[in-house]
């Protein structure tokens, strides 16, 4: 059977969003307890090294369209392979913590170099129709990758946490090797194609903007402590590789956030996932040593998680067709600076608050967030 171009494009975006996102991107929360356990970290340097992870994530972003535009889109993706190939390996051998923030900001800088150009790659190479279903695709990779995150994170309860980081540099590599062969070498695009960006875009973007500052907040604060929470109660150790394994199966559903998208309106959709993600943020702070509270709080994070991801793809690339790929990098700019602030903050708050009571307080922004966006979504369903 041959795939077709989206199928191709689809499946190699997959793959490369999937390590770098659902790998190597989190894989950092999942090690967490044994990081500082080994290492000695204290909370605080912790949270600084997690915050790292997104300033090398947004000067992926930042470079990612330069060299688009200079050598093709499918360049970034590549470099992105390489940067989460190499740092993730710095990481594994890492002994004392200015290496391991060195490799883990190289590995955390991955998914900015590989996720916004795919969607100049889609929407250059693909069929109009098949455009959300593709870019939706390929974002939803991040499910396997945290399926697979969680099954390596056996790894560390058997044998060493730094087994986990070796076999994210070997999916990392293998990964790029199969977008090399599937993903078509696209030409920069003319000048007269690039236009500079202005007021226009600033103002169609002012809402998915806004948006992507809370969803990535919220998403990063349960990436980083989830495993944390669960390793300071008493569930077994084999709760931490399930919880990203629940993640990951149940956020399967986001393959469909375009067909979702296209029904109700991508605000709508945006404004339901930051409600769901509020939902298990409570239960992962009230009830962390319920297993079955936990494994909801999972199932439902999985789904608002990797349906918020896609929405932003597809509605960039609805708002502004022409310009899909900067569209995106800039709302995802938005968001890598809201991630880099996010874990530095919560770091610092939580000796005196408590872990439970950030995510209470993580939660309740994400659900006020979603009910405002959710009232002109209601009114003005059109204009998303």
């Amino acid at each position: 059977m041959t795939l077709s171009a989206g199928g191709r494009i689809g499946l190699a975006g997959a793959a490369v969003v999937g390590v770098a996102f659902g790998m190597a991107r989190y894989a950092y929360g999942v090690t967490l307890p044994d990081i500082r356990a080994d290492l000695g970290l204290s909370e605080l340097v912790l949270g600084l090294i997690a915050s790292a992870t997104f300033v090398g994530y947004l000067a992926g972003l930042l470079l990612a369209g330069p060299l688009a535009a200079r050598r093709g889109s499918r360049a970034p993706t590549t470099v992105g392979g390489v940067s989460g190939a190499v740092g993730a390996v710095i990481v594994a051998l890492a002994p004392s913590p200015w290496l391991l923030a060195l490799g883990a900001v190289l590995a955390g800088g991955a998914g900015g170099w590989v996720w916004a150009p795919y969607s100049d790659i889609v929407t250059r190479t693909v069929a109009l129709r098949q455009q959300p279903r593709a870019l939706a695709i390929i974002t939803t990779g991040t499910s396997g990758g945290l399926v697979v995150l969680g099954g390596l994170a056996i790894l560390a309860i058997v044998g060493s946490w730094r087994l986990v980081w070796v076999a994210i540099a070997v999916a990392a590599v293998l990964a790029a090797l199969v977008n090399l062969r599937l993903v078509p070498r696209t030409a920069p695009a003319p000048a007269a194609e690039r236009p500079a960006g202005g007021p226009s875009l600033a103002a169609a973007l002012r809402v998915p903007a806004a948006y992507s500052v809370v969803y990535f907040a919220t998403v990063i604060i349960y990436f980083t402590y989830a495993a944390d929470v669960l390793d300071r109660g008493s569930l077994p150790e084999w709760a931490v590789p399930a919880l990203y394994i629940a993640i990951g199966l149940t956020g399967v559903v986001g393959v469909a956030t375009g067909t979702a998208a296209q029904r109700v309106g991508s605000t709508r959709v945006a404004a339901l996932c930051l409600v769901v993600v509020a939902g298990a943020l409570v239960l992962l702070g009230l009830a962390s040593e319920s297993l079955t509270a936990t494994a909801i709080s999972a199932c439902i994070f999985g789904v608002g998680y990797m349906t918020g991801s896609a929405v932003l793809a597809v509605w960039t690339a609805e708002l502004v067709p022409e310009r899909a790929g900067a569209a995106f990098t800039a709302c995802l700019v938005v968001g890598a600076v809201s991630s880099v602030a996010a874990p530095a903050l919560a770091g610092a708050v939580i000796p005196g608050l408590g872990l439970g009571m950030v995510l209470l307080i993580t939660a309740t922004v994400s659900l006020g967030s979603g009910v405002v966006l959710m009232l002109p979504a209601l009114h003005d369903t059109a204009r998303s």
